[in-house]
């Protein structure tokens, strides 16, 4: 085999007499979603040193490396990034939250009086994970809400202490979920709202909230609101 020569060839006898090597140190581990495995997996948080080689023998060193998080399954390396989104189960948990808060909400701005609202919204709660939610529940979760607030039904606007539960309760959420799952959520209020009649005001207002927390455009809501009417 002939010898490479030029250029390249010193190039490539350069690197490998020197280079650079990242010797990393575990500083942590946890659970996340491994986007390699696209399931939960332990992991460990990897902190990296560069240090400059001579014929593979680290010597000088070359700073600090971005920190990775390293999957005990797989072994890939992903960014810290990787943390934030929620594993299956944490996932699971934010959405149930989301849902029952949402219906809260809804139910206090019409009322409980409406024994099919009441059934319409303990339905979306069980099909949401929590399976032993009755209407007496909500009922009572909703009483309590308003005597702790003062809140009085019908044509009332979204309350402050309300607008700040739904967006805890959603911003959270809607990053991880896709627009059609952003949409069902308002879907499945609207359809809480509409059990009983026509939107109120109140009830509008609380929609409208919704859809501005999970980062619904205006103009979808609007959309979405409508077609909840619309019988399928």
């Amino acid at each position: 085999m002939l010898p490479v020569r030029g250029r390249n060839g010193r190039a490539a006898r350069l690197a490998r007499i020197l280079g650079t090597r990242t010797a990393w140190a575990p500083v942590g581990d946890g659970e996340f979603f491994c986007p390699g495995c696209g399931g939960d997996r332990n992991y460990q948080r990897l902190s990296g040193r560069r240090r400059f080689t001579v014929l593979g023998v680290p010597l000088l060193p070359r700073g600090t490396a971005a920190p990775v998080v390293e999957c005990a399954a797989c072994t890939g390396r992903f960014g810290t990034e990787a943390l934030d989104h929620p594993t299956t189960s944490r996932f699971s948990a934010m959405l149930r939250d989301a849902v029952h808060t949402v219906a809260l909400a809804v139910l206090s701005a019409g009322g409980t009086s409406s024994r099919t609202a009441l059934e319409t919204a303990a339905s979306g709660v069980r099909a949401a994970g929590f399976a032993d939610c009755t209407e007496e529940q909500l009922a009572a979760l909703v009483e309590a809400l308003a005597a702790d607030t003062g809140r009085v039904y019908e044509d009332q606007p979204c309350a402050p202490g309300l607008t700040i539960e739904l967006h805890e309760a959603l911003d959270p959420l809607a990053p991880h979920l896709a627009p059609a799952g952003r949409e069902a959520i308002l879907l499945q209020a609207a359809r809480v709202a509409l059990a009983d009649g026509p939107y109120i005001p109140a009830e509008r207002d609380v929609l409208t909230t919704v859809g501005a927390a999970l980062t619904i455009p205006t103009d979808d809501v609007t959309r979405l609101l409508a077609a909840a009417r619309t019988p399928s």
